[in-house]
């Protein structure tokens, strides 16, 4: 049950409402379906077992897991659903809302491949590790929720009228996931203040990275990157995106990971080595330690001046890479402080089809930072109103552009960094 590269998830994307950030390499199928098919309680022990060979926290949130185990296979199981409220209830003693129990439906709404075309209102939620309230990550471009003006930070209060006191965030998922066409009316909390937003359900289809020529103040051309979430198709979709740009001779780039929730982690490794020739990307830390140490291998598209936006919707997958490009003075990050969540996971099939995500690692930038709950800070901090987050969020087109006070620092920032790097002409 070896964990791919490739298959790791980072935590602030484990649960999307429209999407999921995993493919079929993340995915570990049991040897124990036929057992479990007899024996509900099969399931519950080989859950303890997953745990307590991978699980990040080797003092399991200061619970003895070894008796946790005798009091769970004590218990009588006469079907799966009583075993999966077990499981579920095992799993919350370690106190990691992004370490999950999905039955079967859930487990089959994981599998859904972010390059497809996807059904819902478009948000990544996740639970606050401290309040343990339904928090958006970040809602999806071009989605229902991000059109109606749902912002990252939001916290979900109601679904349907349904009060999400108390609630699960497989179980908020089930409620405002449908058939797209149909509605899901959400009441969040933001600043103080309950809104409500109606929204229809829909079919989403993801395109990772939108890139476009623009003149600079002085006539020349930058390249401008927007990269929306780190899926399978990330990499050469940015690949591709940067050598058109190259072949246009820009003299520089604006790299967009604003409301990026993520995705996968070796999607993160091979889009910085595009941006950087030398040095280390992040590193992995298990309970035992230092896993694994990501580098730069001489690869690098372009070295030409790099500027990234970051916000509060910046997270996981986006940390990795901005913080890599920071630490290795590559690029100047402009914008607010990112979301803070540095958690890997790996997703585990099970038993009848259910499914299992353990948090196994935490990650860490070349420096040593550790992001999770902390997160990035800019080099220059832009805050945006809610008024003008809304703006951006409402007209799609002013993002990247003037009206977009983030951006407009941005282009400032590397403008100033290109004249830098430009020869000097000296004086007759």
């Amino acid at each position: 049950m070896a964990v791919t590269k490739r298959g790791l998830l980072l935590a602030s994307t484990a649960v999307a409402v429209s999407a999921v950030t995993i493919t079929g390499a993340g995915i570990h199928l049991s040897e124990g379906q036929a057992f479990f098919q007899e024996s509900p309680k099969g399931l519950v022990d080989e859950v303890w077992q997953i745990i307590d060979r991978t699980y990040v926290d080797g003092s399991f949130n200061k619970v003895d897991w070894k008796a946790t185990r005798t009091e769970y296979l004590n218990k009588p199981y006469t079907n799966k659903e009583q075993a999966y409220k077990a499981v579920r209830e095992m799993l919350k003693k370690l106190g990691d809302p992004y370490t999950r129990f999905m039955d079967p439906q859930e487990f089959k709404n994981m599998q859904i491949d972010t390059s497809g075309e996807l059904s819902g209102v478009g948000i990544q939620l996740a639970a606050d590790e401290k309040t343990k309230k339904l928090t958006v990550i970040a809602p999806i471009e071009d989605s229902p929720a991000f059109a109606a003006g749902i912002l990252a930070k939001d916290i979900i209060t109601k679904i349907d009228a349904k009060s999400t006191e108390g609630m699960d965030v497989n179980q908020a998922v089930t409620l405002i996931r449908g058939v797209a066409g149909t509605s899901v009316k959400l009441t969040v909390l933001r600043g103080g203040k309950q809104l409500e937003y109606q929204l229809k359900r829909a079919k989403i289809e993801i395109h990772p990275v939108r890139a476009s020529y623009q003149k600079d103040a002085n006539g020349g051309g930058i390249g401008y990157i927007r990269l929306v979430q780190f899926s399978a198709p990330a990499p050469i979709e940015m690949k591709n995106a940067i050598e058109k740009l190259e072949k246009q001779n820009v003299s520089g780039y604006i790299l967009d990971l604003r409301s990026n929730p993520g995705g996968l982690l070796f999607t993160s490794v091979e889009i910085a080595r595009m941006w950087l020739k030398q040095g280390a990307i992040v590193s992995t830390v298990d309970r035992k330690g230092e896993r694994e140490r990501e580098q730069a291998n001489n690869r690098a598209l372009t070295d030409k001046p790099l500027v990234i936006l970051v916000d509060g919707g910046s997270a996981s997958a986006s940390e990795i890479l901005s913080g890599a490009l920071q630490d290795n003075k590559r690029a100047t990050l402009v914008g607010t402080k990112t979301f803070g969540k540095g958690l890997v996971q790996s997703v585990r099939g099970l038993g009848d089809g259910s499914g299992l995500a353990v948090t196994i690692a935490k990650y860490l930038t070349p420096l040593g930072r550790d992001i999770n709950k902390n997160g990035i800070n800019p080099d220059i901090e832009v805050k945006l109103s809610d008024e003008q987050r809304q703006a951006l969020s409402g007209d799609r087109n002013k993002i990247g552009t003037a009206a977009d006070p983030q951006y407009a620092k941005a282009l400032e920032v590397l403008t100033q960094r290109i004249k830098a790097q430009q020869p000097t002409v000296p004086k007759s």
